[in-house]
């Protein structure tokens, strides 16, 4: 799976007429925090400023040269207040710096019984300050979860593990790179997007002709050393019992193929034309080769579906694991707040409490089912889990979206592919916003939740349009 380490730019913010040892300890315990979560930073040393920190014009204008100089490797700001701080100089820094990342605020608490004029802090008061002055700059910001926190606490170290999912998010979409496979069903009009947009949101799409794929798979050769190579992989990934081996062959095949064009553009995502075409002249469908693609957190969605794709991979940021498309597909019996996700399937292997290879048995009848064999079939595995789509709203010529957290449940279902039983809060809310505003029939999923990073990134920092429907309501 693909890692990487946040760079954080840090400003210490002080005010002179508080003990100096206030900031010097604040700042090294920050410091040290940031470097044990396993994080880079980029501040000011004590040799730039006094104690690093930033308190004057001159220092702002000296730690937005070096954000500025430094803009490509930080991810997002922390501004600290190891006391009051000077609220106009911090908020200058970030003025001056002309970086437009995420930003996180954070100030110190004081202690009971320290409040002596040896000892004080006010940085709960100079917080308030310095968020005025951000806003009224126009800079947008996030916040922690509780006003003041300590570095070492457990809250602080939840909030920074968020505040990195924001900024993932955050860079990822403004500079993601789509692949789009072959052309979206003739059938599958809610697919539809508009490249443009995303153009100007900094998002590229890259197409291929779905022959030009194929092609390059059938001119391997089977005995070749990175088809050998995918063809085990194929095998250690899933039970591949009762499939033939011509099948796990050509799924081998186009595997290498697919992980070529990826690689060769420089791909975060693709959406994949998986059927019929590639059945009846491929003879498999690419559901396992997708399953392992998104996995590997390379997100993979059917159907062409390239706003389903940036949807996955928005998912995967946040939560920096894998990510799954599904329809909402059926109810579940009376219950109002229960809902049946489905596909053929293409799920991530960790979606599943056990998954098997099987062919694909909803189009079998059409292609053959000797040309279906590939799919990823099981029952979604219980726990708490995030559903998220992103679409191009052509008319008004933005990107729109919503979010909503639930759980998958132990509920039973008799059926094929790939399936879950998910329990939402208000789904039938939900259900209602989704038809009214003309969404797709596709969902993003991740195990786990991650709504309030996705709002926090889509709504604040990207300024798309977001119906939050965490709460259920």
């Amino acid at each position: 799976m693909r890692r990487r380490t946040e760079t954080f730019g840090v400003i210490v913010g002080n005010r002179n007429f508080f003990p100096d040892r206030l900031v010097e300890q604040g700042r090294r315990q920050l410091l040290d925090a940031l470097e044990e979560a396993g994080y880079q930073v980029v501040a000011l040393s004590p040799e730039d400023t006094p104690y690093g920190a930033v308190e004057t014009r001159r220092d702002a204008e000296r730690c937005a040269r070096l954000f500025s100089n430094r803009k490509e490797a930080i991810d997002g700001i922390i501004v600290t207040l190891p006391n009051f701080g000077d609220e106009k100089a911090a908020a200058d820094a970030l003025r001056l710096s002309g970086m437009d990342v995420p930003i996180l605020i954070h100030a110190y608490p004081d202690e009971i019984g320290k409040l002596d004029i040896e000892n004080r802090r006010d940085a709960f008061c100079g917080k308030l300050s310095l968020c005025n002055n951000l806003v009224q700059y126009g800079i947008p910001f996030s916040n922690t979860t509780l006003h003041v926190e300590s570095p070492e606490c457990d809250t602080f170290k939840d909030d920074l593990k968020a505040f990195a999912g924001i900024c993932n998010v955050v860079k990822g979409l403004r500079k993601a790179r789509l692949g789009m496979v072959g052309a979206r069903p003739t059938a599958f009009n809610t697919v539809r997007f508009s490249e443009k947009i995303l153009e100007h949101e900094g998002i590229t799409v890259e197409t291929v002709d779905l022959s030009e794929i194929i092609a390059q798979a059938q001119g391997l050769d089977s005995a070749a050393s990175e088809v050998k190579r995918e063809l085990e992989r194929i095998k250690d990934y899933i039970s591949t019992e009762g499939i033939p081996e011509t099948a796990l062959k050509k799924m081998a095949k186009l595997s290498v193929a697919l992980s070529e064009w990826i690689e060769k553009n420089a791909l975060d995502a693709v959406a994949i034309q998986c059927w019929t075409a590639l059945e009846e002249i491929y003879g498999i469908v690419p559901c396992t080769v997708m399953s392992m693609l998104s996995e590997n957190l390379i997100p993979s969605a059917c159907e062409a579906d390239i706003m389903g794709a940036l949807s996955m991979y928005a998912l995967e940021l946040a939560a920096g694991t894998p990510a799954a498309l599904a329809d909402w597909n059926n109810n579940y019996g009376e219950d109002e707040n229960k809902v049946i996700t489905f596909h053929c399937s293409n799920f991530p292997k960790s979606f599943f409490t056990d998954a098997r290879m099987s062919f694909q048995a909803l189009i079998a009848n059409d292609v053959g089912k000797e040309n279906t064999y590939g799919t990823c079939v099981g029952r979604i595995s219980p726990g708490p889990a995030t559903f998220f789509r992103l679409s191009s709203d052509d008319l008004r010529g933005r990107i729109t979206s919503y979010l909503a957290e639930g759980g998958y449940t132990d509920d039973a279902v008799d059926t094929f592919g790939g399936y879950g039983v998910a329990e939402i809060g208000n789904l039938q809310g939900l259900m209602k916003y989704i038809v009214e505003r003309g969404f797709e029939h596709h969902v993003a999923v991740v195990k786990g939740h991650v709504g309030a990073i996705v709002k926090e990134a889509i709504g604040k920092y990207l300024g798309w349009d977001l119906c939050d429907h965490t709460c259920g309501s």
